[in-house]
């Protein structure tokens, strides 16, 4: 066989630049991006979720995604946060519901200096302004948020001090960017960039999580900042920005077409008025994000030629996600599970735009795996984390957290055949 000269032979294939931009959408919009982040794991070679090139998140995507740039995979992720038992520290749900009573100690601290204020106020100008009037300054007694989300940086910053981890954007060997909003101009703000890359990646999540009217606004070097998802929901540019020439996204909150549902058979507030005030509230939230999100796609494909963006995300005719309680931790298995079948469907269905997209960036879709219908979340998590721990001693810790699982799926199907027999 006659040697090529080095000049002659085919230059080996650039490999290509890889970013993951998570989006928001509370508590169970994060248990959705996890099971859709273990269908994409499982469901793709070629591709390791902790050692992409750049991570993108915003508001409970910021969260995952400085999880998954320190190290986490989708699996542990999933035992942290929606399995019953973490095998590296305990994470209670609870934390992110509780009140805030430092905010309301201080607005309530404030009442007597704004009443007088009023009075003081209402009798300099008793012609040019009413009583009621003068009162209004007591608005800005209303605390500005009901929950403390000191917590969400306190259990990441537990989280981050683990070896191998770190809470310093500038440690990581990936490039990270917490997305936030500055309430005092209305702006984006790219912790992780260069200026904003000193403050701790658990106080930037905590920023970037801060929705307004649930959460205070964060002060971070004298500036104060709330949720990222109010002027864009994906980011997706900023990966692009870094060179990005494949991005996935995953944005788990689509407005809901209830018009699609008896079409499928199952009825469920075919008009949406009939489900009160929080249902339309949460239609018209999701429709102005996403209807923002695709004027931004659908210009990337202009301004960054070189790039492909792959976007997975819930049916417009998703009951399951539109209708459950957002701030419910009671659903996570149920709605992470309905997150990793629903993306293994999708890929399955978008086969033969998808492959030729990933091969370009050498990515394979397991066909077999996909086509398996017997796979469930649960199962594919403890295969994954047996062999991810199958790499380096167990603790007591986790030999228990395994046995516990074992166990308590021994007495479901004593359960589940004692009532067959009945």
């Amino acid at each position: 066989m006659t040697n090529l000269r080095l000049a002659d032979q085919a230059p080996p294939a650039k490999k290509s630049r890889i970013g993951l931009n998570l989006a928001g959408g509370g508590p169970l919009g994060g248990m959705y991006e996890i099971g859709a982040l273990c269908a994409l794991k499982e469901s793709l070679d070629g591709i390791d979720f902790n050692e992409l090139d750049v991570y993108v998140g915003v508001s409970v995507g910021s969260l995952l995604a400085a999880s998954l740039a320190n190290g986490i995979t989708p699996e542990s992720l999933y035992r942290i946060m929606i399995g019953h038992r973490a095998a590296e520290y305990s994470f209670q749900p609870e934390s992110f519901l509780r009140p805030a009573f430092r905010e309301y100690s201080q607005r309530a601290k404030s009442v007597p200096k704004l009443v007088m204020e009023a009075f003081v106020t209402f009798l300099a100008n008793p012609g040019n302004i009413s009583l009621k009037g003068a009162f209004a300054t007591l608005g800005r007694a209303i605390p500005t948020g009901v929950f403390d989300g000191d917590q969400i940086a306190h259990m990441l910053e537990q989280v981050f001090q683990a070896v191998g981890r770190s809470n310093d954007f500038r440690d990581l060997s990936h490039k990270l960017y917490v997305i936030a909003t500055d309430l005092d101009s209305g702006r984006s703000v790219k912790f992780g960039g260069k200026g904003r890359d000193h403050v701790p990646i658990s106080r930037a999540v905590e920023a970037s999580c801060a929705l307004p009217g649930l959460y205070p606004p964060v002060e971070i070097d004298g500036e104060f900042f709330v949720d990222g998802a109010l002027v864009k929901t994906l980011h997706a540019s900023v990966s692009l920005d870094e060179g990005a020439d494949f991005v996935l996204c995953l944005n788990p909150i689509v407005p809901y077409d209830a018009k699609l549902y008896p079409k499928i058979g199952v009825v469920q507030h075919e008009k949406l008025k009939n489900g009160g005030l929080p249902v339309v509230l949460s239609q018209t939230f999701r429709a102005i994000i996403h209807s923002r999100m695709k004027v931004g796609l659908s210009k990337y494909s202009s301004q960054y030629k070189h790039a492909d963006v792959v976007l997975f995300e819930p049916s417009h005719a998703d009951a399951e996600m539109f209708f459950a309680n957002v701030f419910s931790y009671a659903e996570r298995n149920k709605i992470a599970e309905h997150a990793y079948q629903r993306t293994r469907q999708e890929l399955l269905n978008r086969a033969d735009e998808l492959q030729p997209i990933f091969e370009k960036h050498g990515i394979r879709m397991r066909m077999d795996v996909l086509r398996d219908r017997e796979r469930h979340l649960a199962a594919g998590v403890k295969e994954a984390l047996r062999d991810e721990d199958g790499k380096r001693d167990k603790s007591p810790m986790q030999r228990l957290d395994e046995a516990l699982e074992d166990l308590e799926r021994w007495v479901k199907a004593e359960t589940g055949s004692q009532k067959n027999a009945a």
